[in-house]
C-alpha cells in the first residue's frame, strides 16, 4: 500500500524526489504518514481537499479489503 501512495503522489507533485512514505502498523489500524517537498503540498491536498480525500477513500477500501482500517497524514 505504501508504494501505491507514493506512485499516486510522485504523479501530482513538482518534486517528486521530496515524497515519502512511513507505514506505522499497529493491529487493527496502520497510519501512513505521507511527507512532500515544499510548495507541494496544495497539490496534494487539491482544491476544496478533493484530492486529498480521493486518495484517502482508496486507501480506506484498499484497507478494508485486508480487514484492516488506514489512516492517512498528509505532512508538508
Amino acid at each position: 500500500m505504501k508504494e501505491f501512495i507514493e506512485y499516486i503522489v510522485k504523479n501530482l507533485v513538482d518534486n517528486p524526489d521530496a515524497v515519502s512514505v512511513v507505514e506505522i502498523e499497529g493491529t487493527r489500524t496502520t497510519v501512513y504518514e505521507l511527507r512532500v517537498g515544499e510548495g507541494d503540498l496544495g497539490k496534494v491536498i487539491g482544491k476544496e481537499g478533493k484530492t486529498a480525500r480521493s486518495i484517502r477513500t482508496i486507501l480506506s477500501a484498499a484497507a478494508a479489503r485486508q480487514g484492516k482500517r488506514a489512516v492517512l497524514e498528509i505532512l508538508e
